[in-house]
């Protein structure tokens, strides 16, 4: 039986529009709201660190699909809209929404099967099951995992120490910060099915339990009261 061929809905320059259209639809959220962004407070709630976000996913999801036997279009551009309306409602119906502006952007922009544009607007939806990844299609666990790979390893070890600048911490507090990522990857490497993706996040976790050895071999520890720090 020969390997089936598998045309692509999505060209690299209708891939590219896809990408400055997030660009912008993030940029507009904030814009729009008097406060200047929901929680703009943490620099993770902004436009720019959203779309980094969105583009690591991309990223991530892709390698995944590729080597998963995924449809790659569908993954892609799911990871591409699946936060894209993180900035203007709640959590807790960002991916519906999030599917609707992916459904109502395909509809609009080009000439995609009906199907490519359902499975798209399905994963979209689907991201942020909280059940197990076997209960869903392919696409949706490669977007899903993406997702939470983003969230560890050195990535979201720097992301976890800003947040300490945020919080009035001081640096004494860096291995309990350093400690929620590695719980967070751990919690991540329990949901994950796919082979790719726990290699992923093996290696990445490996890095976060170097630097936090590497850390507290070098911050002492001060007792309280103790005004030599």
């Amino acid at each position: 039986m020969g390997v089936e061929i598998r045309e692509s809905p999505v060209t690299d320059s209708g891939f590219e529009e896809m990408k400055q259209f997030a660009h912008d639809y993030l940029a507009a959220s904030v814009e729009s709201e008097d406060t200047g962004g929901r929680m703009r407070w943490y620099p993770w709630h902004s436009a720019e660190y959203r779309f980094n976000h969105i583009l690591n996913v991309v990223d991530l999801a892709t390698r995944i699909a590729e080597r998963e036997g995924a449809n790659v279009d569908v993954v892609r551009v799911a990871a591409l809209f699946h936060d894209i309306a993180k900035l203007e409602v709640d959590q807790d119906v960002h991916a519906e929404e999030g599917a609707r502006v992916a459904r109502e952007y395909l509809t609009s922009h080009g000439d995609y099967p009906q199907s490519f544009v359902e499975e798209v607007c399905a994963a979209i939806r689907d991201h942020s099951y909280q059940g197990s990844l076997t209960d869903l299609p392919l696409e949706t666990r490669c977007l899903i995992e993406a997702d939470l790979l983003d969230k560890v390893g050195a990535n979201g070890t720097t992301l976890m120490l800003l947040r300490m600048g945020y919080e009035a911490r001081t640096h004494m507090d860096a291995s309990e910060m350093v400690a929620r990522v590695l719980e967070r990857g751990e919690d991540a490497v329990r949901r994950i099915e796919s082979d790719t993706a726990e290699s992923i996040a093996h290696q990445r976790l490996k890095r976060v339990r170097w630097f936090r050895e590497w850390l507290e071999s070098e911050i002492a520890e001060v007792e309280p009261g103790d005004d030599r720090a």
